[in-house]
C-alpha cells in the first residue's frame, strides 16, 4: 500500500488554507521542512495534514501562534500531563472574556451615541462630537486592541 502524499498545493486545498500561510507556518516552525523532490517540490504526508488541521482549528479557535506552538510540543509528549494544556486554554479563554466584555462595553456606548443623534448636519453630530471627545463616553472600553 503506497503512503498518500501531497503537494503543497493539495495540502492547502484538503487544510482549506492558502499555500502562503502553510509556508508562513513553515518559516515559524510550527510546521517542519518537508521532504523535497528531486525536482525541489515539497511533499506532505498525513502527519503534516494533521498538524495543519491543528493549527488551523487553534488560529479559527482565536488561539496566538505562540499558543499554538505550545499546544503542538504538548501534544508530541503523549505520556505529559494536560496541566499545562489547561493553563493555556484557560488564560485564553480569560483573554476572550475580557474582549467581550469590552465589546459589550463598546455596544452600549454605540446605542447610546446612535440613540443621541439628531440626524442633523454633521458639524452637530452627537457620534462625531462623541468619538472626538472621549470624556463624554458613558463607558471605559479599555486599550485598543491592536490588529
Amino acid at each position: 500500500m503506497k503512503i498518500q502524499e501531497y503537494s503543497i498545493g493539495q495540502l492547502a486545498k484538503i487544510a482549506a488554507t492558502k499555500v502562503q500561510t502553510i509556508r508562513y507556518y513553515e518559516q515559524k516552525n510550527l510546521l517542519d521542512e518537508p521532504v523535497r523532490t528531486e525536482g525541489g517540490q515539497r511533499r506532505y504526508y498525513k502527519a503534516a495534514l494533521d498538524r495543519l488541521k491543528f493549527i488551523r482549528h487553534g488560529r479559527e479557535m482565536g488561539f496566538s501562534l505562540d499558543d499554538i506552538r505550545e499546544l503542538l510540543e504538548l501534544s508530541d509528549e503523549k505520556s505529559c500531563s494536560c496541566a499545562q494544556v489547561d493553563r493555556i486554554a484557560q488564560r485564553h479563554l480569560e483573554h476572550i472574556n475580557s474582549r467581550i466584555k469590552r465589546l459589550k462595553s463598546l455596544q452600549q456606548e454605540l446605542k447610546r451615541m446612535l440613540s443621541s443623534c439628531q440626524h442633523g448636519d454633521v458639524e452637530d453630530c452627537r457620534i462625531i462630537e462623541v468619538l472626538q471627545n472621549h470624556q463624554l463616553c458613558n463607558h471605559d472600553h479599555g486599550e485598543v486592541e491592536k490588529i
